[in-house]
């Protein structure tokens, strides 16, 4: 048997939803997130290399890629 979890107001769910999204004050933006992911996954990704994990491997380099385009295509937007 599985139990039901109760509805949630739509209110409730829009109000996690912004919490989610809006950052404390003492974190970075956008730009220093992609910027602070993409230099912490080159470990990661070398230990995934080293141990031969091929999936892991491959879902981390593009992580940082995704990460490294995102803060070269923003302060290639910032020098503009």
């Amino acid at each position: 048997m599985s139990k039901t979890l109760p509805r949630r107001k739509r209110a409730s769910l829009e109000k996690d939803r912004r919490a989610l999204i809006e950052e404390p004050p003492e974190e970075g933006g956008r730009d220093e997130a992609a910027a602070f992911i993409g230099e912490t996954l080159g470990p990661l990704v070398r230990l995934a290399r080293r141990h031969q994990l091929d999936l892991l491997l491959h879902l981390l380099a593009m992580a940082q890629l995704e990460a490294e385009e995102h803060v070269r295509l923003r302060s290639k937007r910032k020098l503009s």
